[in-house]
């Protein structure tokens, strides 16, 4: 298990299950958790800032229809 209490239900040896034949690396793209949390390691927050830029994006083109209010 590691540090803190918490391990990867699907890290068996040191290895994925989920993507197999690669180390168990929380947060790496086809791990589960990928795009769901943030993490320290910027290079696994790809995805998230994507969806993040997306939901801004459709943000604004509805409300563009909207009369401002006075």
């Amino acid at each position: 298990m590691a540090a803190g209490g918490w391990g990867c239900p699907h890290e068996l040896d040191g290895q994925c299950n989920k993507v197999p034949g690669q180390p168990c690396d929380p947060g790496m793209k086809g791990c589960e958790l990928y795009g769901r949390y943030v993490f320290f390691d910027a290079s696994k927050n790809a995805r998230l800032e994507q969806k993040k830029a997306r939901a801004e994006t459709s943000g604004d083109e509805k409300s563009e229809g909207l009369p401002k209010g006075e």
